[in-house]
């Protein structure tokens, strides 16, 4: 008799999506900051670093779920900014409005506050999407 297949969990879906989130985020800024999926900058201290020292790091911190996929609040970082600094909050707010406008720092913040639960088809269609979006980065030639 067979066994019915495992069901994959919440945990283990949200656990790959934020990988293949998460590495989307680090080529788009490696992309974005010096033209290469190999290196990038950090978005509060400007080091370039090679894409796995970088982070995928959250405005908000806390990783609600309802800006855990924001990819105008997540941004390349370095370890000292994104772990030691606490994601280095000023510096991260004066780039967010740096690159979005005035007030969209607060937008991703009202965001933040909301707390959405993810369910099992919301999660497999972020991986999907996320892993056609660094399908077409890794095809980009600098």
């Amino acid at each position: 008799m067979k066994k019915p297949p495992k069901r994959t969990t919440i945990k283990k879906l949200k656990d790959r999506a934020w990988k293949v989130f998460s590495l989307y985020i680090r080529l788009r800024d490696c992309i974005k900051t010096t033209g290469s999926r190999l290196r990038g900058e950090c978005i509060t201290c400007d080091a370039t670093l090679p894409i796995e020292d970088l982070q995928a790091g959250h405005f908000i911190p806390g990783r609600h779920n309802a800006n855990l996929f924001s990819e105008k609040g997540v941004n390349a970082q370095c370890r000292r900014c994104n772990l030691f600094l606490g994601g280095n909050p000023l510096v991260y707010r004066r780039a967010i409005v740096e690159m979005y406008g005035d007030g969209y720092d607060e937008i991703l913040e009202e965001e933040a506050r909301v707390i959405k639960k993810l369910n099992t088809q919301e999660l497999k269609d972020i991986i999907n999407i996320y892993k056609g979006k660094v399908d077409t980065l890794m095809k980009w030639n600098a």
